[in-house]
């Protein structure tokens, strides 16, 4: 059975975590954002998400240790989460582990007060399938960010695929998206509602290009508030293919840092240091982190939002100048498309609108929202 439990999915047939945000024994990762991955005993995920997951649960593993006494767990500026296991769970997941010992896997970082292995990355390439009993397994690309990966299980009773965050359109630092045929598809719907249509890439690229090297001109610094994975490498690339010079916030700096070990090709671009920072440069800055340094309240600057809600309005970047439509998830016409690729004759929703089901249901598509109570046959 799959099915919707504490709050997160579960391939039941597999006894397989899909994207948990608890702590478990085996879950598999669709990509490294924080509403979709922990540090589990086994991560099932691409490799190149392996690499930003590793990059990601090392960070935040820090402010766990200083919890692990009490086995809280501790939250991140970024929003990552780590948990202190219990010994009734480590014994489960070193178990996990012993199992998968056999398939690639890579250690990605130790309990700071025994040393022991915290998580153990179990890879795979895209497209390269693998089975399990009687049931075969397969990631590709989700275009969503470096290593998004969606799942597909199949076995004789059908093909059922899950998207996690994905997007259509190519990027420069994400790679190509991919769309299989499936009988059943779960997918998410962000922008599911029909006025979230984004303007084409290229457009908004040459929209931000002109507007920092108009700031640039004016004297001022042109600060881009973008997510630290994905988006922030995702602007560098933009920026630095029109020639605007960059730095970055330290932690958007690291995460560029983990593309190129990944072999994607960043611009020349420098960390953010407020004892250097000469100014005539474009700075790409997590949302968080609105309060800025002393050093650029003391400068002219300009500010600006990288997300689809700007086509909700101003209220979107209502503490930015402005905000561009720079997205990493499928804008409504891409959700219309995808189905029509993988020609599912059951799609389930999650991460997005609920009222995108009965938009599809007017469409002759038979769709529902994944509802915590919902139990259904994987095929």
């Amino acid at each position: 059975m799959f099915s919707l439990r504490e709050k997160s999915l579960y391939v039941d047939a597999l006894g397989l975590w899909i994207d948990s945000m608890r702590p478990r024994s085996r879950c598999y990762v669709s990509h490294g954002h924080s509403d979709h991955a922990r540090a589990h005993a086994v991560v099932i995920t691409s490799r190149n998400n392996a690499k930003v997951c590793a990059h990601r649960f090392a960070r935040d593993s820090k402010p766990a240790a200083a919890h692990a006494a009490t086995g809280e767990a501790a939250a991140h500026a970024g929003g990552g989460e780590a948990a202190a296991h219990t010994g009734a769970g480590q014994a489960a997941a070193h178990t996990r582990m012993a199992q998968f010992a056999r398939r690639r896997s890579e250690p990605a970082r130790a309990h700071a007060d025994t040393g022991e292995p915290a998580v153990a990355f179990e890879t795979h390439a895209f497209n390269e399938p693998w089975r399990e009993g009687e049931y075969e397994l397969t990631l590709f690309s989700a275009g969503h960010v470096l290593g998004s990966a969606q799942l597909l299980i199949e076995s004789e009773r059908g093909r059922f695929v899950y998207t996690g965050d994905f997007k259509l359109e190519p990027s420069l630092t994400a790679e190509p998206p991919e769309v299989k045929r499936c009988d059943t598809l779960l997918m998410e719907c962000t922008y599911g509602r029909p006025h979230y249509v984004f303007p084409p890439r290229a457009e908004v690229a040459g929209a931000m290009v002109a507007w920092a090297r108009k700031a640039l001109d004016d004297g001022a610094v042109p600060i881009f508030y973008a997510y630290s994975l994905g988006k922030a490498q995702e602007a560098m690339a933009i920026l630095g293919r029109g020639g605007i010079p960059l730095a970055a916030h330290g932690a958007i700096a690291s995460m560029a840092h983990v593309y190129e070990s990944a072999g994607v090709a960043m611009p020349p671009f420098e960390r953010y240091d407020a004892t250097r920072f000469d100014g005539p440069r474009a700075l790409i800055w997590p949302p968080h982190s609105r309060a800025l340094p002393i050093p650029l309240r003391e400068r002219k600057v300009r500010t600006a939002a990288l997300t689809g809600w700007v086509l909700d309005g101003a209220s979107a970047w209502q503490r930015t100048d402005t905000g561009f439509p720079l997205s990493d998830h499928a804008d409504y016409p891409s959700l219309l498309r995808y189905i029509e690729l993988a020609q599912p004759h059951k799609v389930l929703l999650n991460h997005g609108r609920r009222d995108f089901a009965p938009r599809l249901r007017k469409l002759g598509i038979d769709a529902e929202y994944l509802e915590h109570h919902t139990q259904l046959a994987l095929f």
